[in-house]
């Protein structure tokens, strides 16, 4: 069988096509390398035997050529960052998707088929408990809040304090740039393929981390930037008080939630949560990060905020696992498996040093009046 594995250059593409060769797939991969991403080139070295095409999904031609002969598709390409070049991640996104569905659809083409990427950032700022209205789901919070120091969420009817909730399929509520393309584009995928009859699947990921993670990408977040600063002897940087919750999950449970689904028609045209479903503080992930490398370092918390982050997110993997799947691998696993790549790679220069004037010069990292 002949799979088309979208972004298969990058972190997760790479280690999909990895398992794939491994079972026995004709591999096509089709990628533009996107410099923020492949500093220098090709992070990922593709092995002999992967058709490479070199392009992108905004460009019709490239899918055209990549989905010659395809029977599967495993769409990870995407455009992720914190930068406010807001129409790039439209038109990669959701444009792009929705060219995979048109050269089908125009060629026909015998994709049996399509797993999509999506993201735990669809939901927003989630679902909470309001003890006086139960179930709420709060706007994203205002640059006015924030520069106050005023991290926590409320409720959007009666101003109270809410507790945030594992985040479920059914209620999403995207805000910023990334999260709303990444909706709509999973939006279009499940409808496009219902309509086409192209059995379609969204997997959207929490916090996905480990080998091959780019070092250079402002997105890929507090693995990277808290390693290379910690190997460089630089306590890490904690934005807002470190107490928001993530979740974290490791590559290699991610590759196999994409195999699943792909072999299972229970989850044709349905969205699934990948993750951990275990909510972590940020000062908490430092503290171990620390720990696995034998640091005594400890966090700054500057008090500065970046622009459209959600306060907390966990989300639940329930539904997945009534598929038979779930994660194997922990945070323990994830920290000892990306410090051991990173050190054996040339990879560990200060990237981060020039992601964080960017970010700062753009207007996305932003300092709270009450610590200036």
């Amino acid at each position: 069988m002949r799979a088309l594995v979208t972004g298969g250059a990058g972190f997760i593409g790479s280690h999909l096509l990895d398992e794939l060769l491994r079972r026995n797939y004709e591999v096509v991969v089709l990628d533009n390398l996107e410099t923020r991403v492949h500093a220098g080139g090709m992070a990922n070295p593709l092995p002999a035997d992967v058709r490479f095409v070199r392009g992108d999904v905004r460009d019709k031609s490239a899918w055209e050529e990549a989905l010659e002969g395809v029977e599967i598709v495993f769409h990870q390409a995407a455009y992720q960052d914190y930068m406010p070049d807001y129409s790039k991640f439209f038109h990669t996104n959701v444009v792009g998707t929705v060219l995979l569905y048109e050269v089908i659809r125009e060629r026909k083409l015998k994709v049996q088929k399509i797993v999509t990427a999506s993201s735990q950032a669809v939901y927003g700022e989630g679902q909470c408990q309001c003890q006086v209205h139960g179930l709420v789901m709060p706007p994203a919070r205002l640059q006015a809040q924030m520069e106050r120091g005023d991290w926590d969420l409320k409720c959007p009817l009666c101003g109270a304090p809410v507790k945030a909730l594992q985040l479920k399929e059914e209620y999403a509520n995207p805000y910023n740039q990334y999260a709303l393309s990444k909706y709509s584009g999973e939006l279009a995928a499940l409808r496009l393929g219902r309509l086409f009859r192209i059995p379609t699947v969204a997997l959207r990921y929490s916090i996905t981390q480990g080998p091959r993670q780019s070092p250079c990408n402002s997105y890929s977040g507090v693995c990277r930037i808290f390693t290379l600063r910690l190997l460089n002897g630089e306590p890490p940087v904690v934005y807002e008080d470190g107490h928001q919750l993530r979740d974290y999950v490791h590559v290699s449970d991610v590759v196999q939630a994409n195999l699943l689904v792909a072999q299972d028609s229970r989850a044709d045209f349905e969205v699934f949560n990948v993750g951990s479903g275990i909510g972590l503080t940020v000062l908490e992930y430092a503290g171990q990060l620390a720990r696995t490398l034998g640091s005594e370092l400890t966090p700054l918390i500057p008090g500065k905020f970046r622009v459209g982050d959600n306060r907390h997110s966990v989300s639940s993997i329930d539904k997945l696992r009534a598929l038979g799947w779930s994660p194997h691998k922990n945070l323990e696993h994830i920290l000892k498996d990306y410090v051991a790549w990173l050190e054996g790679s040339s990879l560990r220069e200060q990237f981060y040093l020039h992601a964080d004037r960017e970010m700062e010069k753009a207007g996305v990292v932003c300092a709270a009046v009450a610590a200036s």
